[in-house]
């Protein structure tokens, strides 16, 4: 199978299942229509505030910077990836003590099984995952992905790992959806840093030294 199709695959599983009229949602695993409850839940685990502290727990300051994609960079980033996305701008909350950067934080917004998971990434000054929290689940089933003995896997991940399931990341039963949102949008994060931070500060997946050390795999799938 080409990259190419692989690519379409997992953009088509990140979209929602077919709907049937404007509020009606027909789930394939429970064939039937989801109900109105279902359709309109929203489990608020932990707010942006609180989540930023899990990620910076010593810096001094949070500061935050929104970052422009321009079509070439937006482009340059979806080919590292390996799927398209609609977002052209991302904050990012960057931790700091004195004068040093302590690492760096992206909430993201992917799509589980029908509806949008948000979830916020820390990744170190190093490029490497340092945390994963899940702020808000709006599916019936998957929120297994906010499980610290799940999403500890991600934790020392870096741009060059394929961060995918049956790859290095081992799936949930029950919650594939939401492992496959969560992983494509951590590899966004990670990819959005080197681009953005590391690489203009020399120490991103292009040098040297980071290809010595993983070896160069520019998107999703490991290649």
């Amino acid at each position: 199978m080409t990259i190419r199709l692989i690519c379409t695959s997992i953009v088509l599983s990140l979209v929602p299942a077919l709907s049937f009229g404007a509020d009606r949602i027909w789930d394939n695993d429970l064939k039937r229509f989801l109900t109105d409850q279902e359709m309109s839940m929203a489990e608020v685990y932990l707010k942006e505030d609180d989540g930023l502290k899990i990620m910076f727990p010593k810096s001094e300051r949070v500061r935050k910077e929104l970052i422009k994609l321009t079509p070439e960079k937006k482009t340059q980033i979806e080919e590292r990836i390996g799927w398209k996305f609609p977002e052209e701008s991302f904050e990012v909350y960057i931790g700091e003590t004195g004068s040093q950067i302590d690492g760096y934080a992206l909430v993201q917004n992917t799509i589980g099984k029908h509806k949008a998971m948000t979830y916020m990434v820390g990744v170190d000054k190093k490029g490497l995952v340092s945390d994963v929290e899940l702020l808000v689940f709006r599916e019936a089933r998957g929120s297994e992905v906010r499980q610290k003995r799940f999403n500890a896997q991600y934790e020392g991940k870096s741009v060059l790992d394929p961060v995918r399931i049956n790859k290095d990341i081992i799936n949930i039963s029950g919650a594939t959806m939401s492992v496959r949102s969560m992983s494509a949008g951590i590899k966004r994060v990670l990819v959005l840093v080197d681009e953005f931070y590391l690489k203009p500060a020399g120490i991103g997946s292009d040098t040297v030294a980071s290809q010595k050390d993983k070896g160069f795999l520019p998107s999703i799938f490991g290649n």
